[in-house]
């Protein structure tokens, strides 16, 4: 057992066994006193054995780690603290707060048990009492720069220089300021640990002087802050009097600099009355800021919009209906009914000149020009082109800008677009909208209800505005590739027009009047160094692109014309080059597209159906088989709920007609299991259009008569032998046309579709239509037995009748 000092207290014995309590993110030092909160469960039980014994002393030891819940002695520095427990207030249960006072510093020299607390052999290390010439001028430094580091610090009483000269023991000043400086728990566990007074001084005063070399950069830096608002005060004051004797004087520029061009600039807009009456109060609050504050460049950007945007600045359009139409056929091949559209607008614009702009919506798939298309229009009648991408868009901000009071807030993209176009009644391009997004931001959709309407647009609001602005001028265009996704209020507001995909010949015509020209100038070849035949692009269309636009079209060409240039960079190429068919194969590798319909249809139970698609219409493969077993129907190629409902539908048709069908009406499908697959597994399929070709194909199994390779069907069927009004015909016989597709079935309902196919899909396809399911086995199946034949001249009559 060993004596130590408290402080000034009479001395306290440290047994040679002590309780160890852990302690977190701090070191205790000899001489100090701190309060801890008490809460875990060892920790706990040590401070109630403690304190029911009469002057408790315990060991204090820092964690290696602050996060460990319930340390061993493995977690704890090994140098600790033997402390006087001065006073416990118990706080809660199980949770005390506990007043320590630093004894002596121990070392450990074995842990003696770890229920219910730690325990340890301590060995006490009291400080030697020596002294020397270096220690005392250690410790007269030490004194020196405390005393100047605490008056550098606000937060510290000025009597806490007194408090250090008081203190004469070399160990237990270094260890005071050590507990008072704001250091890492490893570099005060680091003072703890040494033992020997000169080296721990040496140590304390390294960290002080670097305590005051911090504390007098930061002196400095509050120093320099100082003296900056200082000048902007002393500015601010000789501005005030500047400007009091140029106002005595008469010779007052008010605002300065150049606020005299916004009234200017106010009268030359020719606002409404509302906004003119809004700009000049924003202009009589700005004179009278001071330009270094946050509020004027918020409102001179405000006065800025407000003069710059084109509220009475239009674009004169091109009325001579003649022009509008050389214009657009210039730019864009076929496209009849958009043109037919601008063209009806600009005859009414010429009749009545104040004639609201029309908002149309052109939908079709990706390729056909929707976009361009805007551009062409904008040429054509002589007006400035605006386009705003809305794909992604999911905050209302970006339709209707952000209120003044948000730092950075701007106008939104339609005003934004107004002001860049320089007029107000551009034409003006919303791309992509179907594929607006919402979120917790706002719908921009419903923004956009107000914008394309043309009975409320006239007083369209921005929020960043406040002003109402006149878009009843500007002509909107939207594009969207498929019309579902619009909200229906806002596609009640747009006039719909569909353009479909291009045929063979259609997309030959283009690339000849548009595409090829386009690529070979910017490949920097030209007409007089290359050539691409029309068999050339034929073999581009139908062997290396199946789509319904241009776009990989232009692209493939693209990539002959690479081709060609890099021939005539390295001084290969003859001096007039000519792509056809063996070059187009040469350059573009593999054909990437090939017809398998005579492939897929060459045997019983295969038929060609046709399906609409957001990127045009396609060909359906339905594959039916059958196997041993007891009349199960399996459903494959992930198909939606209506396509299995028509399969359904198809068999009890079949089971219907079974006898007339040549085929056991009592147990044909007895001891067979039938599998329906529509391939393309991974692509969901879905709607009933694909009735007659499941029909068709369930009979082509049972009847083991193949389906004609070069016939392709399409209609919705019901249970009493119907063919019903199926959508998309012109994309589906596009899609049939480019597939090598000879003849197509089609619901009689649907022969009023026909005038909007091209002549040269009707030419090129013999196309049938049928009102009854029997119709179709005796136009689809290869040579069909006579019970077929008959039903099809039964449903005929029938029909004529």
């Amino acid at each position: 057992m060993s004596k130590a000092k408290a402080g000034g207290d009479q001395p306290v014995e440290i047994p040679d066994v002590l309780p160890v309590l852990p302690l977190r993110n701090s070191v205790l030092f000899p001489g100090s006193i701190i309060p801890i909160d008490v809460g875990r469960r060892k920790s706990v039980r040590l401070v109630e054995d403690a304190i029911a014994k009469e002057r408790p002393v315990i060991g204090i030891l820092t964690q290696r780690d602050a996060r460990t819940e319930d340390p061993s002695s493995s977690d704890l520095y090994t140098v600790g603290c033997a402390a006087r427990i001065l006073k416990v207030i118990k706080l809660a249960k199980d949770n005390f707060s506990v007043i320590l006072q630093g004894v002596s510093r121990f070392d450990v020299t074995g842990f003696d048990g770890n229920e219910p607390f730690l325990s340890a052999k301590v060995r006490a290390v009291p400080d030697p009492t020596t002294s020397d010439v270096e220690l005392d001028a250690l410790v007269m430094n030490l004194k020196d720069i405390a005393k100047r580091v605490v008056k550098l610090m606000d937060a510290v009483p000025k009597e806490a220089g007194a408090l250090v000269d008081s203190v004469t023991e070399p160990g237990h000043l270094a260890d005071l300021i050590t507990s008072n400086l704001e250091l890492e728990v490893a570099e005060k566990q680091d003072i703890l640990e040494t033992f020997d007074i000169k080296t721990r001084t040496r140590k304390v005063l390294q960290f002080l002087s670097r305590q005051l070399e911090v504390l007098k950069v930061r002196e400095r830096i509050n120093t320099q802050v100082q003296e900056e608002m200082g000048r902007n005060q002393r500015e601010y004051v000789l501005r005030q009097q500047l400007k009091a004797i140029k106002e005595e004087l008469g010779e007052l520029d008010d605002g300065g600099g150049d606020l005299d061009e916004f009234g200017e600039k106010i009268a030359k807009a020719k606002m409404p009355e509302e906004a003119e009456k809004t700009a000049k109060k924003q202009f009589e609050r700005l004179k009278g800021m001071q330009p270094s504050s946050a509020e004027y460049t918020v409102t001179r950007t405000y006065l800025e919009w407000l003069v710059e945007l084109p509220w009475s600045i239009s674009t004169e359009d091109h009325i001579e209906l003649a022009e509008v139409r050389r214009c657009l056929d210039e730019d864009h091949y076929d496209l009849d009914k958009v043109k037919k559209r601008i063209v009806e607008y600009m005859a009414v614009r010429k009749l009545k000149d104040d004639k609201k702009g029309p908002i149309l919506c052109l939908v079709g798939p990706p390729g056909v020009g929707k976009t361009s298309l805007g551009r062409s229009v904008a040429r054509a009648i002589g007006r400035k082109f605006v386009r705003i991408s809305l794909g992604g868009v999911r905050d209302e901000a970006e339709i209707r800008g952000h209120r003044r009071t948000y730092v950075g807030s701007l106008p939104g993209r339609i005003v934004q677009g107004i002001k860049k176009a320089g007029t107000n009644n551009p034409v003006f391009v919303l791309d992509e909208i179907d594929k607006l997004g919402h979120d917790f931001r706002g719908d921009p959709a419903s923004a956009l209800l107000e914008v394309l309407d043309p009975e409320q647009n006239s007083t369209f609001s921005d929020h960043y505005l406040e002003v109402t602005f006149d878009l009843s001028k500007v002509m909107f265009i939207a594009t969207a590739n498929q019309l579902d996704p619009i909200p229906w209020a806002l596609r009640d507001r747009l006039e719909i027009i569909e353009l479909p995909g291009y045929t063979r010949q259609e997309k030959k015509m283009i690339a000849r009047a548009f595409l090829v020209p386009k690529q070979l100038e910017e490949h920097g070849l030209g007409h007089d160094k290359c050539e691409i035949t029309d068999d050339a692009v034929f073999e581009v269309i139908d062997s290396y692109t199946r789509e319904a636009g241009v776009r990989n079209l232009e692209r493939e060409i693209g990539s002959t014309c690479r081709a060609v240039a890099v021939k005539v960079a390295e001084g290969n190429a003859k001096e007039h080059e000519v792509i056809g068919v063996d070059e187009v194969r040469e350059y573009l590798g593999p054909t990437k597209y090939v017809s398998e319909v005579a492939d897929r249809t060459s045997e019983p139970g295969v038929a060609t159906g046709l399906a609409w698609t957001a990127v045009g219409g396609d060909i359906l493969f339905i594959e039916a088989t059958k196997m041993p077993g007891k009349g199960k129907l399996t459903l494959t190629g992930q198909l939606g709920d209506v396509m299995k409902e028509s399969v359904t539908a198809a068999l009890s048709f079949v089971r219907s007609r079974a006898a007339a069908l040549g085929l056991d009406p009592g147990n044909f499908l007895e001891n067979v299991d039938l599998h329906v697959h529509v391939p393309a597994g991974s692509v969901p399929k879905d709607g009933p259009s694909a009735g007659v070709t499941m029909y068709t194909a369930l009979v082509s199994l049972l009847t083991g008569h193949p389906v004609r390779p070069d016939v392709a069907m399409t209609g919705e069927i019901t249970l009493r032998g119907n063919v019903l009004q199926i959508g998309g015909l012109k994309e589906k016989l596009l899609a049939a046309h480019r597939a090598g597709i000879k003849r197509v079935i089609i619901p009689e309902r649907n022969v009023k579709d026909l005038i909007d196919v091209p002549d040269e899909v009707k030419k090129e396809i013999e196309i049938h239509s049928v009102k009854r399911m029997d119709e179709v086995l005796a136009l689809a199946l290869t040579d069909p037995p006579q019970g077929i034949k008959d039903l099809a001249a039964q449903a005929a009559a029938e029909a004529n009748a």
